[in-house]
Formats: C-alpha cells, sequence, structure tokens
C-alpha cells in the first residue's frame, strides 16, 4: 500500500509514515506542517538544536579561518588542513543548519523543493569534505612521522593540493543527486534534506548511489584512517625509546597525534550513524521502521560543525594561544611555553 501511494505523488514527495487518510497529498512536507509526524514541542526543540549549531558552528569556524589568517606561524601545512575542515563547516552551518533551523520553526521544508536540494547538496558537500579531510590529517601525519617515502618533505603546496583533492572527491560525491542519480528529499520530520536512501526507485537508482556513496566517502576514507594511525601508532612508541632526550618533541607529537584522533573518534560519533542507518534500510527493504528516527542521525552529522573546531583549538596549544591573542585575552604561560613544540612535530621520524 506504501509503494501504490509513493508511486501516485508528485515527484519531489515523500510521506514516511502510512496514513489512513485519503487526501494524503495534502500532507506535503513542502507545504504544510508535518504536525502528525510528533507534536509541536519536538520541533521547536530540534529548531533550538540546530540554532545553537548555526550560531556557534558559524562563530567558532570563522575565528578559526580568521585566526590563522593573522598570525603566519599558523600557516603550516597540519593547519591549512584543518582550516580545510572550519570552511567544510562553516557550508555546513550557514547553510544546512541555519535553513533546518527555518524549516523547524515552521514544522516543514518552507524552503521548498529547490531550498531542500539546496540543504541536502549543501551537507552531504561539508560533511565528505570533514571525512576526505580527516583522511588527508591521517594521511600527513603517516608520511612526516613514519617516513614511508624516506626523506620526501611534506610542504605546504602539498597539502594544499590535498585541500583541493577534499574538495573534488566531494563534488564528485554530492552532485549526482542534482543530476538524476538518487535525489535530495526531507527525511526524518521532513525539515531537513539528504540522499534518498529509504525509497525503492529505478528511475533513480537509489541503493547503487547508496553502495557508492558508503564506500567512496565512508569506507575508503576510514580504512586509509585505521591504516595510518596504526602505523603511527606503531612509530611513536619506536621514537619514544629512540629520542627519549627529546622531551619536547615527543609532547608535541603526542598532542597532535591525540587531537587528530580524537575528531575521527568524534566523526564517526556523528556520521557512522547515518551511514549504518542508511545501510540497513538499501539491505532490509520491506522491513518496518520508523523515519522519523532519520533525524537523529542527520541532526547528529550536523553537529560536527561545532565539535572538530573545538577539537582542535582546545587540543592545539598553537592555535590557542593565537586565538587568545586575537580575542584580546593573554595567553597563559603554559601556552606559550609549548606553543613552539607543537612546531616540531613533523621533525618526529625513525631513528
Amino acid at each position: 500500500m506504501r509503494g501504490s501511494r509513493q508511486q501516485e505523488l508528485p515527484e519531489n514527495f515523500f510521506i514516511p509514515i502510512p496514513l489512513d487518510t485519503n487526501n494524503i497529498t495534502a500532507l506535503s512536507p513542502f507545504l504544510v506542517p508535518q504536525d502528525h509526524l510528533g507534536n509541536t514541542g519536538i520541533f521547536y526543540v530540534m529548531a533550538a538544536f540546530m540554532f545553537f549549531i548555526f550560531v556557534v558552528g558559524t562563530i567558532i569556524n570563522s575565528l578559526t579561518v580568521a585566526c590563522t589568517i593573522q598570525y603566519k606561524k599558523l600557516r603550516s601545512h597540519l593547519n591549512y588542513i584543518l582550516v580545510n575542515l572550519a570552511v567544510s563547516n562553516l557550508i555546513v552551518a550557514t547553510v544546512g543548519s541555519s535553513t533546518c533551523f527555518v524549516c523547524f520553526c515552521n514544522r516543514y521544508m518552507i524552503v521548498g523543493p529547490t531550498g531542500c536540494k539546496i540543504e541536502g547538496f549543501a551537507a552531504t558537500l561539508g560533511g565528505m569534505v570533514s571525512l576526505w579531510s580527516l583522511a588527508v590529517v591521517a594521511f600527513e601525519r603517516w608520511l612526516v612521522v613514519c617516513k614511508p617515502l624516506g626523506n620526501f618533505a611534506f610542504k605546504p603546496h602539498h597539502a594544499i593540493a590535498c585541500c583541493a583533492a577534499t574538495w573534488v572527491f566531494a563534488i564528485i560525491a554530492s552532485a549526482p543527486p542534482l543530476f538524476g542519480w538518487s535525489r535530495y528529499i526531507p527525511e526524518g520530520f521532513q525539515c531537513s534534506c539528504g540522499p534518498d536512501w529509504y525509497t525503492s526507485n529505478n528511475k533513480y537508482n537509489n541503493e547503487s548511489y547508496v553502495y557508492f556513496l558508503f564506500g567512496f566517502c565512508f569506507a575508503v576514507p576510514f580504512a586509509t584512517i585505521c591504516f595510518c594511525y596504526s602505523q603511527l601508532l606503531f612509530m611513536l612508541k619506536s621514537a619514544a625509546k629512540a629520542q627519549a632526550e627529546s622531551a619536547s618533541t615527543q609532547k608535541a607529537e603526542r598532542e597532535v597525534t591525540r587531537m587528530v584522533v580524537v575528531m575521527v573518534i568524534g566523526f564517526l560519533f556523528c556520521w557512522a550513524p547515518y551511514a549504518i542507518f542508511a545501510l540497513w534500510v538499501v539491505n532490509n527493504r520491506g522491513q518496518a521502521f520508523d523515519l522519523r528516527l532519520a533525524t537523529i542521525p542527520s541532526c547528529m552529522s550536523k553537529a560536527s560543525t561545532v565539535y572538530n573546531p573545538m577539537i582542535y583549538i582546545l587540543l592545539n596549544k598553537q592555535f590557542r594561544t593565537c586565538l587568545k591573542k586575537m580575542l584580546g585575552m593573554n595567553a597563559s604561560e603554559d601556552d606559550e611555553s609549548t606553543t613552539s613544540s607543537v612546531t616540531e612535530v613533523s621533525k618526529v621520524g625513525p631513528a
């Protein structure tokens, strides 16, 4: 029954929960509040959460970019990649989270089908850039610390090229739904948009797109991250013995490694539920599930725009010290004394 109703509905419209009504098109998420999906309080709570993500994410990522522009000592190859994360977070916060805030306030996709596509594309693009950036950070750490290429030096222009590659990969992953391979439609409480992973439609080949997205933009980067950091952990253990006299270098390496590892764990915390949920639906067609639950992984993924910069600002003393100076705050002696040590990270290598 649900499948036959979907076929009768307009092209860009989908009701996630079967309802006993003869006028189902009157419930379009582009036309009327979706109060049949939950009480008003739930929508307003989600609106408040999206507003928080929008405001805090925009402010903290903007400060990160501004701080890097102002202080030359922050323009290292590792920090270039972290700034790349900040820019992708800004896209998700300013376009994705702000649109969701407005829609949750109105309790439906008030921006219409075009706005839905823009929001879905922006959130997917920013998310894919973030994931690939984390893979690049892990790859850079592996090259610099483990030295698999011998004396190869990872320089700023290499970092810039890697940052550009993350955007190319992200566009390859996020653009297809705009051109007919899958599509961007309302999800969950119908106040946010994402790729269509929950309907079976031969015209859009949704299943193949989900597999592509999971493999190319989740499994491959994650495998890269796991390999690089496993090698890095072995190398750090060896370096600790070989360079026991260089306490500052060892401390700096531990700080940066801890920072990126925490970022990876945090990113997986927000994006793994989305990927797993989508794969489960694709591989369990016909199984009953409540699509309102899709709102949870969607909102969790957008929260990465806040915790990513908080992690690398709180754990990167060089960033933190410069940020305090830019805001007119006095950096602590601990921050000042350890700032220079962070720049020594790239010098750690095998004995």
